[in-house]
């Protein structure tokens, strides 16, 4: 039996942080090859350090995403987050573009034949997971660590808090008791200030009702251990502070830790790229799956073969709190929706310039949008599968 009572922590970062500046500036280049061509690919990865940003990969698109608009990308992205300091500016920033055609090796074996449906991009494992700890059905602790930066975000964009600068960090450790998370232990933010007067009691000062406003009035005490800029100053940040990569912040991007993770990261791939497409539909299955009442908590996992079409295998773990056995959640699972690469793409709708905005705040817990974004925290499919079983 899985322990009940116990603490558990998880973090996540800006999207001023230096790898989130990759991952943003990744994924406008697929959204902006998506959005000319739904069919084009792309598996783009950017690095980023003192006034310099480096892009590299390949691609497969219209002759219009070229170097000078890959670099235009880079700088509008830079720009939105907020970087205009002397070691990291949007408009005076070396940017160098590397993306080359895709090989030609990987296409045939990929690509839809004759009789041959379209295969994975790739082998791998890719995993979803839900739990009923939040009402989107996400671990508490990556769920408020990300509530805390984004609304610091959205703060210091707005003008509130203009002290603020866009490199951060929070981590949040809960307590819980019979399996339910009920108590804060402790909170830890790093954020870069603007002004260098500041010390980490000003620091908290301007953070700190922000903190207070996202996490649950009862879950902050007396006994809530603060730890705001614990290392002092933090007036250098970003690229400039810290070199960054595309794909270096994959616990952040889905369950904090709380859930396994494949190991291939999202940024930066086309959604005929499983790394991606089969994370998100192991999200949407794992969540739909919890929405139907089959289970309190679901683990996912989906196996892919390089150039094949259906999963090598499907595996659910629901940690003892199913209502019915597992086998049989996989069974449904498997006559309710297509997990080949295709079939995902077609259900959640994935060939549109919708990635960019997922680069930073986690990639799960979010709400759907209009447009088709986040279109796997959908629960459409909870009746079909309740239906199942």
């Amino acid at each position: 039996m899985a322990r009940q009572s116990y603490l558990f922590s998880s973090e996540s970062v800006s999207e001023g942080h230096p790898d989130k500046v990759c991952d943003r500036i990744s994924d406008e280049v697929v959204d902006a090859y998506l959005a000319a061509m739904p069919e084009a690919r792309v598996a783009c990865e950017t690095l980023a350090t003192t006034n310099r940003v480096v892009i590299a990969g390949e691609t497969r698109g219209p002759a219009s995403i070229d170097a000078a608009r890959v670099e235009e990308l880079a700088r509008a992205a830079i720009k939105d987050i907020g970087y205009e300091q002397d070691g990291f500016h949007w408009q005076k920033a070396s940017v160098e573009v590397y993306l080359h055609a895709q090989s030609a090796h990987i296409a045939q074996g990929v690509d839809a034949a004759g009789n041959k449906d379209e295969g994975a991009g790739d082998q791998g494992i890719m995993f979803g997971f839900a739990c009923r700890e939040t009402p989107v059905l996400m671990p508490a602790p990556i769920f408020y660590s990300h509530a805390i930066l984004h609304r610091l975000a959205a703060a210091r964009k707005s003008g509130e808090a203009p002290q603020l600068g866009p490199d951060a960090k929070s981590q949040v450790t809960l307590r819980y008791e019979n399996g339910v998370p009920v108590a804060c232990t402790s909170i830890v933010l790093s954020t870069q200030h603007l002004d260098g007067s500041m010390t980490s009691e000003d620091v908290r000062a301007v953070v700190e009702p922000y903190i207070r406003e996202v996490l649950p009035a009862d879950w902050i005490t007396e006994k809530t251990v603060w730890y705001v800029n614990p290392t002092g100053k933090f007036e250098i940040g970003g690229p400039d502070g810290d070199a960054g990569l595309t794909g270096r912040k994959i616990i952040v991007d889905t369950y904090g830790g709380a859930a396994p993770h494949g190991g291939g990261a999202f940024s930066g791939k086309d959604p005929t790229k499983v790394d991606r497409s089969a994370a998100y539909a192991a999200r949407y299955v794992a969540k739909n799956v919890v929405a139907a009442g089959l289970a309190d908590r679901c683990t996912l996992q989906l196996a892919y073969a390089i150039g094949v079409s259906q999963p090598l295998s499907v595996y659910v773990d629901t940690a003892g709190t199913g209502k019915v056995p597992e086998d049989v959640i996989e069974a449904a699972i498997g006559r309710v929706i297509d997990l080949s690469p295709r079939g995902i793409r077609q259900a959640l709708q994935l060939n549109r310039p919708i990635y960019a905005r997922t680069a930073a705040y986690g990639h799960f817990g979010r709400e759907p949008d209009a447009d088709g974004g986040f279109s796997w925290e959908k629960t459409d499919l909870a009746d079909a599968l309740a239906a199942e079983v």
